[in-house]
């Protein structure tokens, strides 16, 4: 739980630990901007499964929003799911823009300063619309909504471990993160590929990928600068840009193989189950793969072990 420190504390932090510091401020700032436990914890809010039930059932529909990182979305989804399965009512997905992203470890994200912007989310809402426990999914603009999923980041869940159980934490429902949460037509053009997406965040500096170089179809999807980088260690990598999310989901879906870090791709291979490795970073270990077909790997020779096992080497 965050503590405000008093102005003493506070510079006695600044002057002896910067880095401390630094994530302090970072702390201050998301306690300033989220000030929603008080809500979460009241008798009128949806935080358990008995008021959900009662709410469905007397409007046969349930109002979400959400304005996190795409990431942070595809992982709601099961308990999302989960829920439209104990109630069978409609699950309308509403997307809030521009909420502030504060970075405290690094400079720099995709979607810039804040955590959805609207290309982002155009992107993403041909891919939850797809799925058959949501009746729509749009951009919020003053509906009226039932369940904020946000709540996660009041500061009374502790945001560590398996990110897909954070939105579970505020509801009380319990999803069922072993099965897959997404159903999407496989593009089967990838059959025979590895599909690598690997973001400048959340990355393994001990972890060397060019071994990767004697595999053949090898190709990436993520942003060209992060392309750039992993150029370096792949020469004979191909770049595949995409339309949106959608896409990108059919394009996992039918690979031989996905190999990602903790960042957004790696989202959606979870969700299919498809066979996939996780790079794990030290520093934050925020995604676990949970049921069939997930490694993930801390080690050069593990990592290079499980992609030639997987790939039917051994």
């Amino acid at each position: 739980m965050f503590k405000k420190r008093n102005l003493v504390s506070k510079l006695w932090l600044k002057y002896t630990d910067k880095p401390a510091y630094k994530n302090y401020k970072w702390d201050l700032i998301n306690y300033r901007q989220l000030q929603f436990t008080n809500f979460l914890v009241r008798d009128e809010k949806l935080n358990s499964i008995s008021k959900i039930k009662a709410v469905a059932d007397a409007t046969h529909q349930l109002n979400f929003i959400h304005s996190g990182n795409a990431g942070d979305i595809v992982y709601a989804l099961p308990t999302i799911k989960k829920i439209y399965e104990l109630t069978g009512a409609d699950i309308n997905l509403y997307l809030r823009l521009g909420r502030p992203l504060n970075l405290p470890n690094y400079n720099t994200h995709p979607v810039g300063n804040v955590m959805l912007n609207q290309k982002m989310a155009d992107m993403l809402a041909p891919l939850i619309q797809s799925q058959g426990y949501i009746n729509k999914c749009e951009i919020y603009n003053n509906q009226v909504i039932d369940i904020d999923l946000d709540y996660f980041r009041a500061g009374i869940i502790p945001t560590q471990g398996n990110i897909a159980r954070w939105c579970s934490y505020i509801t009380g429902v319990s999803p069922d993160l072993w099965k897959k949460w997404l159903d999407i037509e496989p593009d089967v053009k990838f059959a025979d590929s590895i599909v690598i997406a690997r973001s400048g965040r959340y990355q393994n500096k001990e972890i060397n990928y060019s071994f990767l170089n004697k595999y053949d179809k090898i190709i990436f999807i993520g942003i060209e600068s992060e392309y750039n980088d992993i150029r370096q260690f792949i020469s004979k990598i191909e770049w595949l840009q995409i339309e949106d999310f959608l896409q990108m989901a059919q394009i996992i879906a039918g690979c031989r193989l996905f190999i990602g870090n903790q960042s957004f791709p790696y989202s959606i291979a979870e969700a299919l189950k498809v066979p996939r490795i996780l790079e794990v970073c030290y520093e934050i270990i925020n995604v676990s793969p949970e049921g069939e077909n997930g490694y993930d790997f801390f080690f050069q020779e593990h990592f290079e072990w499980l992609v030639s096992n997987l790939n039917g080497d051994n």
